[in-house]
């Protein structure tokens, strides 16, 4: 995706969980139990929020997503069909152009 981030190990890292790993790390302690919890809650909300930034990037391109209320599912189910939609375009086009005698390479029938 061209607008998915990249992340690093350290991205999912609120500013105050990095701050507990360094200084756990200053001091060469192990994180705390709160620390470790703080740590895991902030990672799984980024996580969260990535995934949710995705389906939405995908229902902004289907037909018919847009601005509409959507589960994951609907979302996933709606963007299935709109790809085999787009293949049965794909291959009808090629083969009215074959039709026509024009040659189509190989490779642009996949």
């Amino acid at each position: 995706m061209a607008n998915s981030p990249e992340l690093s190990p350290s991205s999912s890292l609120s500013p105050q969980s990095a701050a507990n790993r360094a200084e756990a790390e200053r001091e060469g302690k192990r994180l705390t139990e709160e620390q470790k919890k703080v740590n895991h809650l902030t990672s799984e909300k980024k996580r969260r929020d990535n995934i949710r930034s995705g389906f939405d990037g995908l229902a902004g391109i289907v037909p018919g997503m847009e601005g509409r209320a959507r589960s994951e599912g609907v979302v996933l189910f709606g963007a299935i069909d709109y790809v085999r939609r787009l293949m049965l375009e794909r291959r009808a086009m090629i083969e009215t152009l074959e039709g026509n005698g024009v040659t189509v390479d190989a490779e642009l029938k996949l």
